[in-house]
């Protein structure tokens, strides 16, 4: 496969996976403002915009979070440039990307471009991209063949769930102080931002501690969104990609970077992981920068990739 292809295919499955989680980000961010009228609107947001790499000036209120992430295509954080990237990567990968999978992307970038998704109303602006990213994930799975090409387009899709975890875990809604929630209630809206909150509730039943979400959000091998899966699927996909690694272990960096980070999650207990979150969640994404550095140098022939640290590219 050309490295060109193959870097397009892999950032397919970044941008989708990032508009998707925003999308959903917003929503639950937007609910919860409305929903507890004790919530501090500028900390809240700035607790949001600070998870995705945002700098803010001043007091950001709801406007300010819909532009920067929603609305502005400049913005690399957006959900509006993450569907623009998705289709530039979509056309660059034409001869590989099923026709049904291309109407998609492409559908979705008109409906979005031009300051179409300010048109919107919030609630049907967020729903619409959740479904449209699903349905491109769905058509990816069930269109394109899976050979090399869909492990590049899935090993991105993860990587960049383990990210979109690792910043949604980090999200406090604050009181009126201004002082983050209770910990039990700040898991509770993690669980939401992460579509995790019904799997959540049928796993554990009545237990709803911050013990139990955080050991499901990092730790449950079952659940799609979970750190764990997320690495694991990526080792699964390394693995496909290099054809010596069954027989030598991790064949590159990208392999040991992602097979480091799995192990050292699952051997660590929830206490330890609690009693530094936002360190090791920090952790996580520069492993998901690291991976994706690993896999550019190996696999794009040294070409610049697309990053995502501190909300720029």
């Amino acid at each position: 496969m050309l490295s060109r292809i193959a870097e397009a295919l892999f950032w397919i499955g970044r941008y989708v996976e990032r508009a998707e989680c925003t999308a959903r980000a917003l929503d639950v961010h937007l609910q919860l403002l409305i929903e507890d009228p004790t919530i501090d609107q500028a900390e809240t947001c700035r607790s949001l915009l600070a998870a995705m790499g945002v700098p803010t000036d001043g007091e950001p209120d709801r406007a300010a979070v819909l532009r920067l992430l929603l609305t502005d295509s400049s913005s690399p954080a957006s959900v509006a440039w993450a569907i623009a990237s998705a289709r530039e990567s979509a056309r660059r990968s034409r001869e590989v990307v099923s026709t049904e999978m291309w109407e998609a992307i492409n559908t979705t970038y008109n409906r979005v471009n031009g300051s179409q998704l300010s048109r919107w109303h919030a609630a049907d602006a967020f729903r619409m991209v959740r479904e449209r990213s699903n349905l491109v994930a769905a058509l990816c799975d069930n269109t394109i063949s899976h050979d090399a090409g869909w492990h590049f387009l899935t090993l991105g899709r993860s990587i960049e769930r383990v990210d979109m975890t690792a910043r949604l875990i980090l999200v406090r809604p604050y009181t009126a102080g201004p002082e983050p929630v209770g910990a039990e209630a700040a898991w509770q809206v993690s669980l939401r931002l992460l579509g995790a909150h019904h799997a959540f509730t049928r796993t554990y039943r009545a237990i709803e501690s911050p013990r139990a979400a955080a050991e499901f959000l990092l730790l449950d091998r079952l659940f799609p969104r979970s750190a764990v899966f997320g690495l694991t699927q990526a080792a699964a996909c390394l693995e496909a990609l290099d054809p010596r690694q069954p027989r030598l272990g991790f064949g590159g960096d990208a392999a040991r970077i992602v097979g480091r980070a799995r192990a050292t999650l699952e051997v660590r207990t929830v206490t330890d992981l609690l009693d530094d979150l936002a360190e090791e969640m920090q952790g996580l994404q520069q492993v998901c920068a690291d991976a994706t550095e690993a896999v550019s140098a190996r696999y794009f022939e040294g070409a610049v990739a697309p990053e995502w640290l501190g909300g720029t590219q």
